[in-house]
């Protein structure tokens, strides 16, 4: 009978050391792999599966005690709600229009589940495989700087074709790479940390203004200027002194980069081209679209065209606003608004407009609780300035390393502390009772 007890204490035992182990890969394979289009999926399946695994699914209530979680759940619940109204486009259309396919089009809407993915990712999280996810996201961004870099410069290729990535993605990922080393740097008390991350910041900042990308570059800097009024607002003058040499440093780079001047150069043709009637153009596109986002909801206030229906919502009204002026950039925009904010709007009306700023709300709260507040609304304000020239929470490789940084920084500040507002089954939900 002693033996059997103890053969059986043993089988649990290594049953938690081999879920443990498993919680390690798939924290270092997300960080990896997030940036791959395919890769991505099985990364976040080995995810999901172990932390189901880990007994995650029992802690299911102890979440709503962290305020992002509880908004990505309500946002993503309202967005399944919004598929119940609204017409969904016939399987056959008469033709094909875009580079997707009509059910693609219908479904666009589904990467916004890919927020879900917070809620395994903190949980499997806890001091022991905190280096294994802080590794996999260091792993992953210098491969996707390398290659980006290659290239861009080297090649004048633009995106990461490999990867299947636009150059919109992977200027914003070297923005969010910008703002966490400012962050450091302007926070940190460590002379070398603060001269390294300085260092870095302005590298990743001479690379982003030499990349066509004009709304992730234009959310940078803006959110940049925030930073450093958060960080320095108690002392003015370091405050002042630091934004005239970052204003400096961004006009100096910016003037000598050709793409740069050629890209931002080109918004006024286009502009004027616009005004002509011409709209086949980028900026063109995103002032029809903003116009005719805006007349959509106007028309439905409260409630929008249901969950997935830009297409559809943008046919119907760009056909009767202003005599229809803008309807034939029908064939030509990407089956989205290119703004989060309008975009959600068409699907959910006011409502959608008011689970977005109540998503980003929590975001802001999660970190602002932990006293990173300065750093909460850096990154709220990276995405909302984002999406206003596109849907920036479509950008998943930036939404899933957003995420797994928040994640890590909440591990990481509470571990330090000694202080887990999360319940420690929580955060720690493959925890080995055999170890101390």
């Amino acid at each position: 009978m002693y033996k059997k007890i103890t053969n059986l204490s043993n089988l649990v035992k290594d049953s938690y050391e081999w879920r443990d182990f498993l919680a390690k890969i798939s924290l270092l394979s997300f960080g990896i792999f997030l940036w791959h289009k395919e890769l991505v999926i099985v990364a976040s399946v080995l995810l999901i599966l172990t932390w189901i695994l880990c007994d995650g699914l029992s802690h299911l209530k102890s979440i709503i005690r962290e305020p992002l979680m509880l908004t990505i759940l309500f946002f993503c619940i309202v967005l399944l709600l919004g598929t119940f109204w609204g017409e969904i486009p016939g399987p056959n259309p008469s033709k094909h229009e875009g580079p997707y396919s009509p059910i693609s089009r219908q479904f666009r809407w589904a990467k916004y589940m890919g927020l879900m993915l917070f809620i395994p990712y903190l949980q499997l999280l806890n001091k022991k495989n905190l280096p294994w996810a802080v590794s996999g996201l260091v792993v992953g961004y210098l491969g996707v700087l390398f290659a980006g870099i290659y290239y861009q410069f080297f090649l004048g290729i633009t995106g990461i074709p490999p990867l299947k990535m636009l150059y919109l993605h992977f200027s914003a990922a070297l923005g969010v790479g910008i703002l966490l080393t400012m962050y450091l740097a302007n926070s940190s008390i460590n002379k070398k940390v603060k001269l390294s991350s300085w260092g870095i910041g302005f590298f990743l900042l001479l690379l982003q203004l030499n990349i066509v990308g004009r709304g992730p570059i234009l959310a940078t800097i803006g959110t940049l200027f925030l930073l450093l009024f958060l960080l320095h607002r108690r002392r003015l003058k370091k405050m002042l002194s630091l934004m005239l040499v970052t204003t400096i440093c961004v006009m100096t780079i910016a003037y000598h980069s050709h793409s740069f001047k050629q890209r931002f150069s080109q918004v006024i043709t286009e502009i004027e081209q616009s005004a002509e009637g011409k709209n086949r153009t980028s900026t063109g596109e995103r002032i029809a679209l903003l116009k005719v986002g805006l007349y959509a909801i106007a028309q439905q206030p409260w409630f929008g065209y249901g969950t997935g229906m830009a297409k559809q919502a943008f046919k119907e009204n760009a056909s009767i606003y202003q005599n229809g002026q803008y309807k034939d950039v029908e064939s030509y925009h990407h089956l989205h608004f290119h703004n989060d904010l309008i975009e959600l709007g068409v699907y959910l009306g006011g409502f959608g407009v008011a689970i977005y700023i109540f998503l980003l709300w929590g975001w802001f709260q999660t970190l602002w609780m932990r006293k990173l507040g300065a750093l909460g609304a850096t990154l709220v304000c990276f995405i909302f300035l984002g999406g206003i020239t596109d849907t920036f929470l479509f950008y998943q490789q930036i939404t899933f390393m957003l995420l797994a940084l928040t994640a890590i920084v909440i591990t990481s500040r509470e571990t330090k502390q000694g202080d887990f507002l999360l319940e420690n089954s929580l955060s720690k939900p493959c925890h080995d009772p055999y170890k101390n």
